[in-house]
């Protein structure tokens, strides 16, 4: 039987739970990906543009804990 290797992050010492990590880098690209929507001005189609950002983050997080991580 195959052990599953731990998944948690270690940063100075201090071990991260990979839910945390992928959070994290979700909120950084899709904050990202809202600022160039709001440069390109695409924002101003959405009738809610916060649940928007909600939504992106929370889609975003669910993509690099599936893939990445």
């Amino acid at each position: 039987m195959i052990d599953k290797v731990s998944a948690e992050f270690a940063i100075s010492g201090v071990y991260m739970p990979p839910l945390l990590v992928a959070a994290v880098l979700g909120a950084m690209t899709g904050l990202m990906i809202l600022s160039l929507m709001n440069r390109f001005r695409i924002s101003r189609y959405f009738k809610a543009p916060s649940l928007v950002s909600l939504s992106l983050m929370t889609i975003l997080t669910i993509l690099y804990d599936t893939f990445l991580i």
